[in-house]
């Protein structure tokens, strides 16, 4: 405040020249009565400030100390000594009487040592045990000091002139090596004569020498109080963001261009004016030229850009424990408030520090920075500081770098082995990590990594040194493979030696001096011309002395009836091809059976015979153990019904014949539903693996049924193809044992767009031989909706219902529709019955009605219309028929419409919650009879019988008040059946094209329904839960 009567001075050491002045000088101000000055230590002697008249001592001062545990310099704040106290109080009454007023205790003022503790005990003795060694002083601790200094400064002293170079350890003591000769000669700290003697070798000294010149005195930049944002300006346009030392060697070329533009005294008053100290800067001259003649030769700094590596590498030489590592890890902690969090380093020895706030470097915080000094007040400093790669500081630390080697691994990219090397320098991680060549270190280590990952596991890349040199390797790993196959088919692990046999083979044969694919290669060039077996491995060499089975056990491939499959083997319990596989050219997935594949190969039998016995209940199996022994005997005695003596196709299942052993040994009842083969494990059971034309796999499983299921679409477009190419079976080999007969097709054609049966004859099959196997296709007339295709289907099966559909299709083409005759004539009450039905339109009724007259009169023909004649026959008996058969199966299906109708109302009218599962039911079988499509799907045959089952449903519905229970009862019989149906695949309705099991089973069910819910109307045939399962088992 410019009008209080006190006016407020500082004192301290970095002020500027005429801030310190101002305390010698009368105030300028009006009405100052009283003038404080609040000095550090700096006023404590030699300096007398007129007017003082009191002093007030807090006896304490910052006091500089070097660390010789942490070799670093530190400024606490200590206690003064007596000494120190009275200077203080002296300051006082210099020109008048004054007070001296001490901030502490006399009793403290008296424990206080006499004096200040001698500077030689308080900083780093580098600088004199350097001059003392190249004076020849000998022993330093011999030497007779007036203080003599701590045994651990000396040592921190040594160990810095290590670290520098300057001196050698041996056990003669302490040695002067060449550096440390130069580095005594210049009289600046040792630290910053390493760096002109670096960058003297690397030719970056006149560059380096001005930095060097500027760190040596105190900065030339002035803050004044009242100024400080406008000299933050002036300085910031020499600062370089990377490297407070570049930003010295900026401001020194704008001090020497100004100097040599301007005189003495527009210097002056330009350096002033850019808050620039002049007597400092002329110091700086000053140090520059005698730093520069102790060198040697003429360092003029020019204008051209210094090259930064090179600087800083030479810096750096003085600085290597000066180097700091960012440490990330406080990256997540939250700053205080309103602050941005400093960057903080991890240090030589474990040190931890922040870079100074004047710093230029510090916004940035770079990954890695050296500092001048290390300087800790509130905390630990990094003054003048540069951001580095630390990996320079590796060549010039020498054996002060630590190394570690670890993960020594081999490398195929290399072709050698590798590690990881992490290079530390007094603890802080310059290179984290790093690649190098295993050898250089560990060359017994990377010859065994070489033989064992290159040669034995052959984790190489034989490129490299061409097919002659590496024919042995090729060979090699035939053996090996024709060994493991072995293993495979056997499912053993004991059969080929470990790779320890392997290693073994080549250790003994290999030198010593081959570790790499490069002395390899240098080294086999020449063994190869004189013994090029010498690295073969024998058979001998890979078995580990146990027996093998005969190939029979364990075949290569599987024959069923004409077709030939290659078997594929593999032990690895829980995968999904665990065991034996079947390779299943996707042409030829149709023609299989599963009959056969329910054996294994001979080689597995005795173990799955074993695994059925113990999959049998516990009251038979009892008799039967210990199952491997019973197993073994079965097998022996069930041999000659195996599918190998039956070209694939046993006469009856495995379980059968085991049952049949079994029920005469143990007198049992015993059959194959017995066994729980969901205990079986699963590699026993042949797997399968569909490939297409190139080899790919498009489905796997052990399931054959459901395989062929999945991928019906697919087998059937590929027997086309496989057709359409023609006879391949003349560049095929014959297939051993008997093959059905039939036309070969010489390039089978598929046609679309077919309006009339215009074929002599459809052909029952068609064949080619492919793959070793025979492909059968079986030609069919296929329904494409306006037209017919002639395509191929996979299965006899699936041709037939095709082909009915096909034919179907043509008649309705070949004899026109009386539709809209038979709509015109149709009764009004079936006129109203029609339009209520499930079809979109009457018309659509009717159409599909005309469907179920063509499919009776193609049922006339019970192997199918294959023939022009069977056709031109049928279609003239639908022509003459369709008309008559149409008009009575509409009026049928409209009586049927009109029951369904009754059938609805009756569930509406039923509301009690009790009967919730008989209306599902009902409701459930009137879905199941009347549904679009439904005359076509249920035939003209079946059709009568529907009004029948609809009455059973009203009389069910009826009678369902007044005893609820005993329909409850009915329906749980009922219940059985239905299940069983359901679990063959059954539902309702039957999709087209079901299987005839199916479909009977399907109807005896609603005589079932008859029988159970409406015994008055009669059923058409005599019906039971029994006679049921037996029609789904196929059995008529």
């Amino acid at each position: 405040n410019d009008a209080a009567p006190t006016e407020v001075l500082p004192l301290y050491g970095r002020l500027s020249a005429a801030e310190q002045h101002r305390v010698f000088e009368p105030s300028t101000r009006a009405g100052v009565r009283r003038r404080v000055i609040l000095a550090t230590n700096v006023a404590e002697t030699s300096l007398t400030v007129p007017g003082i008249r009191y002093v007030i001592d807090t006896g304490t001062a910052r006091i500089s100390r070097y660390s010789a545990r942490s070799k670093i310099q530190r400024l606490p704040i200590e206690a003064i000594s007596q000494a120190s106290a009275q200077q203080r109080s002296g300051r006082a009454g210099r020109t008048a009487p004054g007070v001296a007023i001490r901030l502490y205790a006399e009793a403290d003022f008296d424990r206080r040592p006499e004096f200040t503790e001698p500077e030689v005990l308080r900083t780093s003795l580098a600088s004199v045990v350097l001059q003392m060694l190249a004076l020849g002083f000998g022993d330093i601790a011999e030497f007779p000091f007036l203080t003599p200094p701590d045994s651990r400064g000396v040592t921190a002293a040594v160990d810095l002139l290590v670290e520098l170079g300057a001196v050698t350890r041996s056990r003669d003591g302490v040695r002067l090596t060449k550096v440390g000769t130069r580095l005594s000669r210049l009289p600046i700290d040792p630290r910053f004569a390493r760096m002109l003697i670096e960058a003297e070798r690397t030719g970056v000294v006149a560059d380096v020498l001005p930095i060097v010149a500027g760190l040596s005195i105190q900065d030339v930049r002035e803050r004044p109080e009242e100024r400080r944002e406008e000299a933050d300006r002036q300085h910031a346009r020499f600062t370089d963001p990377t490297s407070d030392f570049l930003t010295l060697l900026n401001l020194w070329r704008h001090l020497r261009a100004q100097q040599s533009a301007l005189g003495s005294s527009a210097f002056r008053r330009a350096c002033r004016a850019e808050f620039l100290n002049y007597v400092r800067v002329r110091e700086w001259f000053d140090v520059h030229r005698q730093l520069s003649a102790q060198i040697g030769g003429t360092h003029r700094t020019t204008d051209a850009a210094a090259d930064p590596v090179a600087v800083h590498t030479a810096i750096l030489a003085g600085l290597l424990s000066h180097i700091g590592i960012r440490d990330d890890r406080l990256a997540g902690s939250a700053p205080p408030k309103g602050r941005r969090p400093a960057a903080e380093y991890r240090g030589a020895r474990g040190a931890r520090f922040a870079i100074f706030p004047g710093s230029g470097v510090r916004a940035k915080a770079p990954d890695a920075v050296m500092a001048a000094e290390l300087v800790e007040t509130s905390r630990l400093y990094a003054r003048t500081a540069a951001a580095i790669d630390p990996a320079w500081a590796e060549a010039l630390a020498g054996d002060l770098a630590k190394r570690q080697l670890s993960d020594p691994h081999w490398s195929k990219d290399a072709g050698a082995a590798v590690a990881a090397e992490k290079v530390t320098l007094f603890g802080v991680e310059i290179i984290p990590r790093r690649r190098v060549q295993l050898a250089r270190f560990d060359r017994d280590l990377a010859r065994e990594l070489f033989v064992r990952h290159a040669l034995v596991e052959e984790d190489w890349d034989p490129t490299r040194l061409g097919k002659t040199l590496t024919a042995f390797a090729r060979r090699n790993l035939d053996l090996r493979r024709r060994l493991e196959k072995v293993e495979e088919r056997e499912r053993r692990r004991d059969i080929l030696a470990g790779d320890e046999a392997v290693f073994a083979f080549y250790d003994a044969r290999i030198p010593r001096d081959v570790f790499d694919l490069r002395s390899f290669e240098t080294w086999w060039k020449d063994a190869a011309s004189r013994t090029p077996h010498l690295l073969d491995l024998r058979e001998d060499d890979l078995l580990d002395g146990s027996g093998t089975a005969a190939a029979g056990d364990f075949p290569a491939r599987w024959t069923q009836g004409d077709q030939v499959l290659q078997l594929a083997y593999r032990f690895e319990p829980g995968a999904p091809d665990d065991g034996v596989t079947a390779i299943v050219p996707l042409a030829l997935l149709a023609s299989l059976q599963p009959a056969g594949f329910d054996w294994q190969v001979p080689g597995m039998r005795d173990e799955l015979i074993a695994a059925l016995i113990r999959a049998l209940p516990k009251v038979i199996r009892r008799h039967v153990v210990p199952a491997a022994d019973f197993a073994a005997r079965f097998a022996e005695e069930i041999a000659a019904d195996a599918p190998e003596h039956h070209d694939g196709l046993p006469a009856r299942s495995l379980a059968e014949a085991l049952a049949d052993r079994i029920r005469r040994v143990a007198s049992q009842p015993v059959s194959g539903a017995d066994f729980e083969l969901d205990r079986v494990p699963a590699h026993l059971a042949v797997s399968f693996r569909v490939v297409d034309d190139r080899g790919r796999a498009v489905g796997s499983g052990r399931d054959l049924a459901d395989l062929q299921s999945r991928l019906a679409d697919r087998a059937r477009s590929s027997v086309a193809r496989s057709l359409a190419r023609g006879p391949q079976a003349a560049a095929s080999a014959p297939v051993p044992g008997p093959r059905q007969t039939g036309p070969v097709a010489g390039g089978f054609v598929e046609r679309a767009g077919l309006t009339d049966f215009d074929l002599d004859v459809l052909p029952e099959l068609v064949d080619s031989r492919v793959a070793g196997g025979t492909v059968r296709g079986y030609p069919a007339l296929v329904d494409e909706g306006e037209s017919v295709a002639l395509r191929i289907q996979a299965t006899p099966e699936a041709a037939a219902r095709a082909t009915r559909d096909g034919v179907r299709r043509l008649l309705l083409l070949a004899v026109p529709s009386p539709a809209a005759y038979v709509l015109e004539h149709l009764t009004a009450t079936e006129k109203l019955a029609l339009a209520a039905s499930p079809y979109p339109s009457a018309r659509a009724l009717v159409e599909d009605a005309r469907g179920a007259v063509a499919d009776a009169v193609i049922a006339r023909h019970p192997g199918g219309i294959r023939t022009r004649e069977a056709f031109t026959a049928a279609r003239d008996a639908f022509s003459s028929e369709v008309t008559d058969a149409l008009f009575a199966a509409v009026s049928l299906t409209a009586r049927i419409l009109v029951l369904a109708r009754d059938v609805e109302r009756a569930l509406k009218a039923q509301t009690s919650i009790t009967l919730i599962a008989p209306l599902a039911d009902v409701r459930g079988q009137l879905a199941g009879l009347v549904h679009p499509g439904f005359v076509s799907a249920t035939g003209l045959d079946r059709l009568a019988h529907l009004p029948r089952y609809l009455q059973g449903s009203l009389d069910r519905l009826a009678a369902l008040g007044d005893n609820p229970g005993r329909d409850r009862q009915r329906q749980t019989e009922f219940e059985r059946a239905a299940t069983a149906y359901a679990d063959a695949g059954g539902t309702l309705p039957l999709p087209p094209g079901a299987p005839a099991p199916l479909v009977r089973a399907r109807w005896l069910l609603e005589e079932l329904r008859v029988s159970l819910f409406a015994q008055r109307l009669g059923t058409a045939e005599s019906v039971s839960l029994p006679r049921i399962v037996k029609a789904l088992a196929g059995d008529s």
